[in-house]
């Protein structure tokens, strides 16, 4: 598994995470397990590895030289 989400990219992944997992707490009923969908935008960011860029051929990790 080479890395392949850039440190924006990682930032962007944490916002969101967060902003999704904390519906858990704010919805009501069974609609507030729609929040631990954010685990997997901040899994990834900690992994420094999406799948599905893989699938597409993207990066956003700097070029090595």
């Amino acid at each position: 598994m080479n890395a392949n989400v850039g440190s924006i990219d990682k930032a962007i992944r944490v916002l969101v995470g967060l902003g999704l997992l904390s519906l858990f707490y704010f919805l009501d009923g069974n609609a507030r397990y729609l929040g631990l969908i954010g685990l997997v935008p901040l899994l990834t960011a900690v992994m420094s590895f999406c799948p599905i860029y893989t699938l597409l051929g993207l990066s956003t990790c700097p070029t090595k030289k």
